[in-house]
């Protein structure tokens, strides 16, 4: 597909493309029909990168159909600090609920997969590029809670730029509090299936992400605390070019394994088995 066919079809350049359209790979450029991308799992045609999947996609990705029951979804970000940088805190949240249409970064539920119960939680990269606050914190170890509560399985797949700065330490805090509630689900001996997509960073991959009985990556996935531009501007040196993609820490036993996105579902499902069964 050229682009000058596509200006004289959307009357665009290459910049303009509209995004409500299509969508361009972020790996190898390719320009895809949005309608396309989302029957084809947001998977690249051309060369199968796996892109960033809306949070409700995800879901049904998972999940058996219609069995996801939300829960804590109306739960709010307050302001705490009256915090303020080129706008205020309360009016980006504002903005973000309304764009995103989600009250957090995270949507919590029970589900089943292959008939089974268990607990989801999914964390959405568009909303505040997935930063955990103190709601985020909360609603997780709620869903934690509720799955020691009726010893069902813990699945959470993370996806975030860490803690949430707007929120100071009452962000930090919730590191402690998801790493507690996922510790009382080890003692109780019910499993916790931890998935990694692109990007897991900052203080969720310093905490709960990476606690799981099992690490799941999605391919390409960049997993880490500090980006890798921070860690070479600190240490003044040359990182290796996968550095912090799925495959290195695989290699270097910090995940379990690496699933294509076609065959996530029925790995988890034959995790459940394997811990339940």
């Amino acid at each position: 597909m050229t682009m000058g066919w596509l200006s004289r079809l959307t009357g665009s350049s290459k910049k303009e493309i509209p995004s409500d359209i299509w969508k361009k790979c972020t790996k190898c450029s390719e320009v895809i029909v949005l309608k396309d991308l989302t029957k084809n799992l947001f998977l690249c045609p051309k060369c199968d990168f796996h892109l960033r999947m809306p949070v409700w996609d995800r879901i049904a990705l998972l999940t058996d159909d219609n069995s996801f029951v939300e829960m804590d979804s109306t739960i709010e970000s307050t302001d705490p600090l009256s915090f303020f940088d080129s706008v205020s805190y309360a009016e980006r949240l504002k903005k973000t609920v309304d764009t995103c249409d989600t009250y957090e970064a995270v949507i919590c539920g029970e589900a089943r997969l292959d008939g089974r119960s268990f607990m989801l939680g999914v964390m959405n990269f568009d909303f505040m590029g997935g930063s955990m606050g103190s709601v985020v914190g909360e609603k997780l170890a709620r869903m934690i809670e509720r799955g020691l509560k009726e010893r069902t399985p813990v699945v959470i797949v993370s996806s975030s730029g860490g803690a949430r700065m707007q929120e100071g330490i009452l962000s930090l805090m919730q590191m402690a509090k998801t790493s507690q509630a996922v510790a009382r689900l080890h003692e109780a001996g019910i499993p916790y299936i931890s998935i990694l997509i692109d990007p897991t960073t900052g203080g969720v991959s310093a905490s709960f992400a990476m606690l799981g009985d099992v690490h799941i990556a999605e391919p390409e996935a960049l997993i880490g605390f500090a980006g890798p531009r921070v860690i070479e501007q600190t240490i003044r040196q040359k990182l290796p070019e996968d550095f912090q993609r799925a495959k290195f820490l695989v290699d270097h036993g910090m995940v379990d394994m690496i699933v294509h996105r076609r065959q996530l579902k029925s790995v988890v499902s034959k995790l459940f088995t394997f811990f339940l069964d």
